[in-house]
């Protein structure tokens, strides 16, 4: 943790996504076959998550937070609209079911549930940023809190192989525009840049991606459909830690940058994969050019902290130890050994004391409460009691820190 505790990462922390109220769903599921580049010009949806907005920013500063988000309320799911706001991507409504790889496990989970695989958003042309995603969200949300507190804030982005790992091989873009991944990447990559620079030149310093396709890769289904198909996953993993840090090298150094990773928290808690960070830990915490790690520990679906080892000295982790997906709380001690039971592992393994380990160490839900807008199998006051169980156990911790 630096030096100044007001930074990111706090002691508690969530992970962005917050149940809508009832109006805003209602409403997104009104234009729930537009556009998604369509629906952010209604303007009576606008005024309705306007107001939306504004209450669930007061909820957040009285039960104590600091990295506050407006709840992603503007999405209709959480990775938001930055791939259809860029030239060269188009959304399909209705797209063929043979351009997915089915075993991809959110993929599986939309189609096993009934509903569509999220928006289906494909490469036509040539990418290129043509204006910011996110600046217009932002503005609206640094106006709601003191001048001190924008540093603060957080914006949640999308992860920027989430249109490439879905596809199967040949069909994220056309061949006569890219004539390899690495091509591709490589404009994808300058877009982030582009926008991560505009952000942080209107004061945004607290950025986190969600990316469930990084824990994917510890999911033995996945794996499994990659071999069936002839394809080598570790190759392709590596090379979405290259496109990271491509889409990452020219931020600011006090520009946070976390990562989340997950394993799915869908409509009725349904999740998406399965599996320990294992697989990935060494490279994930070793290669990739963050500062923070958003980690799913609620289940035993996660795995255990073993892989925490890993973890360089320098880095942070938020432990995602109490579970959005159901209403039941946590106990609080439990929690608390749990928390010190992981700080042992990181301590051990980047040979530091306890209480040094605990110095890098954060609490949150283990995802947030509405990936998709219509949120899951728990109520707002379930929520509430939730993030209050968090900033409890943050404070039982580290007494008197954010």
């Amino acid at each position: 943790m630096p030096e100044n505790k007001r930074q990111p990462p706090f002691r508690a922390e969530h992970l962005g996504s917050l149940l809508r109220p009832a109006a805003l769903s209602e409403k997104r599921v009104e234009l729930d076959n537009v556009k998604a580049v369509d629906i952010v010009k209604n303007d009576e949806l606008r005024a309705i998550e306007d107001k939306a907005i504004d209450d669930i920013i007061k909820l957040q500063l009285d039960l104590g937070y600091h990295a506050i988000t407006d709840g992603e309320y503007r999405r209709h799911q959480f990775w938001g609209t930055f791939f259809p706001n860029l030239e060269g991507f188009e959304e399909i409504m209705n797209p063929e079911w043979d351009i997915f790889r089915m075993y991809v496990p959110d993929t599986a989970a939309f189609t096993e549930s009934g509903h569509k695989p999220g928006e289906t958003i494909v490469c036509t042309g040539k990418i290129k940023h043509v204006g910011s995603s996110y600046l217009s969200d932002w503005n609206y949300l640094k106006k709601l809190v003191p001048a001190d507190k924008v540093r603060e804030l957080k914006l949640t982005l999308a992860a920027p192989e989430w249109y490439h790992l879905r596809y199967k091989k040949g069909r994220a873009y056309p061949k006569e525009v890219y004539a390899t991944d690495a091509e591709y990447f490589a404009d994808i990559a300058a877009a982030y840049r582009t926008e991560l620079q505009i952000l942080y030149d209107n004061g945004c310093r607290n950025v986190t991606i969600d990316d469930p396709n990084l824990a994917y890769f510890c999911d033995e289904k996945m794996i499994a459909g990659f071999k069936a198909d002839g394809e080598d996953a570790d190759a392709l993993l590596d090379s979405y830690i290259k496109l990271y840090n491509d889409c990452v090298k020219a931020r600011p150094s006090d520009m946070h940058l976390g990562i989340h990773l997950c394993r799915g928290n869908f409509a009725y808690s349904k999740h998406f994969s399965e599996g320990g960070y294992d697989r990935i830990a060494l490279k994930l915490f070793n290669e990739i050019a963050a500062d923070t790690y958003f980690l799913e520990y609620d289940t035993e679906r996660a795995g255990t902290f073993e892989p925490l080892k890993e973890l360089p000295a320098h880095k942070n982790v938020v432990l995602g130890v109490i579970t959005s997906k159901f209403p039941e709380l946590e106990d609080l001690n439990e929690m608390r050994n749990r928390v010190f039971q992981a700080a042992d592992i990181i301590a051990k393994g980047a040979g530091q004391t306890r209480e040094e380990a605990l110095g890098r160490i954060c609490v949150s839900p283990q995802c947030g409460f509405a990936s998709h807008h219509l949120g899951n199998a728990v109520t707002r006051e379930d929520m509430i009691a939730k993030l209050k169980l968090v900033r409890e156990l943050a404070d039982s911790i580290w007494p008197g820190e954010a």
